[in-house]
C-alpha cells in the first residue's frame, strides 16, 4: 500500500516560473501585462472624456478665447467673476437647490416607502405609479408640469378656482417669487420614486427581531418610526441626501426646459449661466465661462468633502 506522504507534493514544490507565496494563493492577483490589457482602455476613456476636459477648462480660464485666437489674461476672468451680480444670483439659486431640494426628495421618498411598508391599499399599483416618473425624460416631465402650472387651464389653478381660492392662482413659472419653488417641486416629483425604492429596500433589510420586539412592547407606529426605523435608516437617508446634493449642484436640464433660468434670473443656476455665457449670449468668449466652471468645480468638491465629514457616523448600530 502506497503511503499518502509519498504521493502528496511538498508544500514548497511549485512549477518553474509560477508565482510564489501569498501571490500564488490569492486568485485576485494577476500579472502586470494582464492588468494593463484590462485597465488601459478604461483609463484612456477616463482621461480623454473626463480628466482632460477638466484640466483644459481650468487652463482655458486664464485666457480670452474668441474662435482660434487665445489672449492670456491671467486672473482677469476671476476678478470679473467677483463683480458679476448674475453669477452670485445663480450661486444663491443653486445653493437653494442643493440644500433644500434634497430634503424634499428624501422626505417624499421615505413617506412613500413607509406607506408601502404599512400596506396601504393598492400598494402594487401605487408602487408602479410612483416609480413611473423616474422612467420619464426631463423633456416629458418639463412639458407635463408646464401644462400643470398653466395659468388659464393648468390643474393647479383650475383646482384653486374650483374651491374658491381664486386669489391664490398665479403664473407659477412666470412669478419670480414662486418659479424656483415650482421647478424644485417638479424635480422632487420626478425622483421621489427612486428614493422610495431605496428606502423601501432599506426598511425591508432592517432586522425583524428589533421590529418585533418593539411591537411586543406595544410601541406605537409613530414611536417605532421615530425611535427605531428612522435612526436605523440614517446611513441610507444620508447617502441619498449626499447623492441628491451632488446632482442639484449641477442641475441644468429641467431648469433650462421649463424656464431657461427666468423670469428675471429667478431660477438661474450656475450650470445654465455657464451655458448662456458660452453659447447663448454670442459673446464668443469661452475663457469667462471656463472660469465660472472652474470655480464651481472647486465649490462642489469642497462641499462634498465637507458633507462627508459632517455626516460621517462614528457610531455603529448593534442589533
Amino acid at each position: 500500500m502506497t503511503d499518502v506522504a509519498t504521493i502528496e507534493a511538498p508544500a514548497t514544490a511549485r512549477a518553474p516560473g509560477a508565482p510564489s507565496g501569498a501571490r500564488a494563493s490569492d486568485p485576485r492577483r494577476t500579472s502586470w501585462p494582464v492588468l494593463v490589457v484590462f485597465v488601459a482602455p478604461a483609463l484612456l476613456v477616463y482621461f480623454g472624456l473626463t480628466a482632460y476636459p477638466a484640466f483644459r477648462t481650468i487652463y482655458d480660464s486664464f485666457f480670452t478665447i474668441e474662435g482660434l485666437e487665445r489672449i492670456p489674461v491671467g486672473l482677469a476672468n476671476y476678478n470679473a467673476l467677483l463683480q458679476d451680480e448674475t453669477f452670485w444670483v445663480a450661486v444663491r439659486n443653486t445653493f437653494v437647490w442643493a440644500f433644500v431640494a434634497p430634503v424634499l426628495d428624501v422626505a417624499t421618498g421615505l413617506l412613500l416607502a413607509l406607506a408601502l411598508y404599512a400596506g396601504v391599499p393598492g400598494a402594487r399599483f401605487l408602487r408602479i405609479a410612483w416609480f413611473t416618473p423616474v422612467l420619464l425624460s426631463y423633456v416629458v416631465v418639463a412639458i407635463l408640469w408646464m401644462w400643470i402650472y398653466n395659468y388659464d387651464w393648468g390643474v393647479v389653478n383650475v383646482g384653486l378656482r374650483a374651491v374658491g381660492l381664486d386669489s391664490l392662482t398665479k403664473s407659477w413659472l412666470g412669478d419670480p417669487n414662486f418659479a424656483l419653488a415650482a421647478v424644485i417641486v417638479t424635480h422632487a416629483w420626478k425622483w421621489a420614486g427612486f428614493n422610495m425604492v431605496v428606502c423601501l429596500a432599506a426598511i425591508h433589510s432592517l432586522p425583524s427581531e428589533v421590529l418585533e420586539a418593539s411591537e411586543l412592547d406595544n410601541c406605537g407606529w409613530a414611536a417605532k418610526l421615530r425611535h427605531i426605523i428612522v435612526p436605523m435608516l440614517k446611513p441610507t437617508l444620508l447617502n441619498l441626501y449626499v447623492l441628491a446634493f451632488i446632482g442639484k449642484m449641477k442641475v441644468f436640464d429641467l431648469v433650462w426646459i421649463m424656464t431657461g433660468g427666468g423670469p428675471l434670473w429667478a431660477t438661474e443656476t450656475v450650470s445654465t449661466y455657464v451655458y448662456k455665457r458660452a453659447f447663448n449670449w454670442n459673446t464668443f468668449d469661452l475663457g469667462y465661462p471656463s472660469a465660472i466652471a472652474t470655480v464651481w468645480f472647486g465649490v462642489v468638491c469642497a462641499a462634498v468633502i465637507l458633507l462627508n465629514r459632517v455626516f460621517r457616523s462614528k457610531d455603529r448600530l448593534e442589533y
